[in-house]
């Protein structure tokens, strides 16, 4: 058993260190928000204290806290307060104050903007595969379907994000 698996069920504060990012990441890919983005993260690693899941690896750790994650935003964004809200701006993905955020670049901002924009399958999977770096036995695994489906929703998740970003990072 590795350091952090060792520590996953003595100490909950070196897994929230560790995986922090990841969990992070994730909520507000799911959430396009981050406030909700926090709440999740909360949520999530307070289910792990109180769970208190034994892991033999750090794969295993890993892949809990991805699950979770995703079934928390799920819940989060799928909840009747967020049916019946109305966003201010239709155009903004979060309307705009002192607490929205934004990448190291306008580039970035657009990129993340797009994915976004693409329906949640496509967003997951091209979320895990290159910000998480899982291959796609992984995420196959994670999310309960085909290795085939995976690589079906990572080859259109791809093809709509070019489309999106057409004229502005592609030259097709």
């Amino acid at each position: 058993m590795n350091a952090v698996a060792q520590s996953a069920y003595l100490d909950t504060e070196a897994v929230v260190m560790h995986y922090k990012d990841m969990v992070y990441r994730i909520a507000l890919s799911h959430t396009s928000n981050k406030t909700d983005a926090e709440d999740v993260f909360q949520e999530v690693f307070l289910a792990y204290h109180r769970k208190r899941p034994v892991f033999e690896t750090d794969e295993r750790c890993k892949a809990w806290l991805i699950v979770t994650t995703i079934n928390c935003s799920k819940q989060a964004t799928s909840n009747s307060w967020h049916k019946k809200v109305v966003p201010i701006h239709d155009t903004d993905i979060e309307p705009a104050s002192e607490d929205s955020f934004h990448f190291r670049s306008e580039e970035e901002d657009r990129v993340f903007q797009a994915l976004q924009e693409l329906p949640l399958p496509y967003r997951t999977v091209l979320h895990l595969f290159y910000f998480d770096d899982l291959s796609i036995a992984q995420i196959s695994v994670l999310q309960g379907i085909e290795a085939g489906t995976v690589k079906v929703q990572l080859s259109r998740g791809r093809a709509q994000l070019r489309n999106r970003l057409k004229g502005e990072y592609f030259n097709d």
